[in-house]
């Protein structure tokens, strides 16, 4: 990868939600050309970017369209349902890909990557296994035991994910995970249950020509297996943030490529035990949108283009709070804005999703504060302020 990269670059972003949005914005503040890729029209990143298609990514032809109509420098995934195995074919092409053709087609699906983190390099996980019919669910439960947590390989920010306390409800928990997995997988994977202190995300920037940096770690809390609240930094030990940065630089050393990776741990008393993996931006990361000097999306850009990453700091005890809508619309406008941003210290990102269902994800409280506990009650109060009518 050239150090001298001219701008602009033709980008395109596979997955266009509010994640792809703050990208683009990233981008456009270089001057790049952003073609914004999803299932639906008036996606958040569409509505930013200099052009866009609706397309599905599980089809291989509306790939192979697209790519020959804008001929990218570079393709972005921002979700995990797409046709992998093309994005390979992009690359032997001269494109590309971010992180890698590979390293996207290892992290599209949980069992990939666990199987890499676990059983190539040796590193701590959850015990786990996997099913693909209710009858292999019921028999892997009851070997992992209970509670356990049960969730598809291939989702986005944690749906069809459950807690399993006992074995009458294996059945829901199966139901939910196959009406909530992406693209062709009817698997699950079944994990023992963590007693953990904090989930941590270890925002991990790989770079092309310069070492591996890491941001300062971001805790965070979930409810039906989607984040809720984050923030930033998660109090744990030097100890364990070092060991997180070890198993983070592994892993995403052994993918390879450029980019920001989200490396969640579980952080227990005594370890620091590996998660799960996203190759770009992480919902909990939001909350750099207000901790940071260069928030995640920035860094993700400066990495894919080879740009010069100096100094990453942390701006003091920062938090970020979920708005989410409580009914379904197509006709969406939000109240409370106004009382909401009436505290010091406090922002609102909402992100022009077109409709609503219940627990959607529709814009992100911030704040600051003289400590994390102050910063997570300015962010929950201002998210609690703003409804969806």
């Amino acid at each position: 990868m050239s150090s001298c990269m001219k701008l602009p670059q033709k980008l395109m972003l596979l997955g266009s939600g509010e994640l792809g949005k703050e990208f683009v914005i990233a981008a456009q503040r270089l001057g790049n050309y952003v073609i914004a890729v999803d299932r639906y029209a008036n996606a958040p990143a569409m509505q930013v970017a200099d052009c866009f298609e609706v397309i599905s990514m599980l089809s291989a032809d509306d790939l192979e369209a697209i790519v020959s109509k804008h001929q990218p420098d570079f393709i972005i995934p921002e979700i995990e349902a797409i046709r992998t195995e093309k994005l390979q074919e992009f690359e032997s092409r001269g494109i590309t890909v971010i992180p890698t053709a590979a390293a996207t087609n290892y992290t599209m699906n949980r069992d990939r990557i666990r199987e890499l983190a676990h059983k190539q390099l040796g590193i701590r996980t959850a015990k786990y296994g996997y099913a693909e019919t209710l009858e292999e669910l019921i028999a892997v439960s009851d070997e992992i035991k209970f509670p356990n947590v049960v969730k598809p390989v291939m989702s986005s920010s944690g749906k069809g994910q459950s807690v399993v306390q006992n074995s009458s409800e294996v059945e829901k928990a199966w139901d939910y995970a196959i009406a909530n997995s992406r693209g062709d997988s009817q698997k699950v994977i079944v994990e023992e249950f963590i007693n953990f202190e904090i989930e941590i995300t270890l925002l991990t920037i790989k770079q092309w020509d310069a070492p591996t940096i890491f941001c300062s770690p971001i805790g965070h809390r979930q409810e039906r297996g989607d984040y809720q609240e984050s923030w930033q930094p998660a109090i744990i030990s030097e100890k364990m943030i070092s060991d997180a940065e070890e198993i983070a630089k592994q892993v995403t050393d052994a993918l390879g490529g450029a980019g920001i990776f989200g490396v969640e741990f579980f952080i227990t008393k005594d370890e620091v035990i590996f998660s799960e993996l996203s190759p770009r931006p992480h919902d909990t990361g939001m909350v750099t949108l207000i901790s940071q000097n260069l928030n995640e999306f920035e860094l993700h850009l400066r990495a894919i283009l080879n740009l010069p990453i100096p100094n990453i700091e942390q701006l003091g005890a920062s938090a970020s709070a979920v708005i989410l809508a409580s009914l379904s619309s197509d006709n969406i406008a939000f109240t409370g804005v106004a009382d909401a941003l009436s505290e010091k210290d406090v922002d609102i990102k909402l992100f022009g999703k077109p409709n609503a269902h219940p627990y959607r994800r529709m814009g992100v409280a911030l704040a600051k504060g003289v400590d994390v506990q102050e910063a997570r009650e300015k962010a929950t109060r201002a998210a609690s302020k703003i409804k969806i009518v």
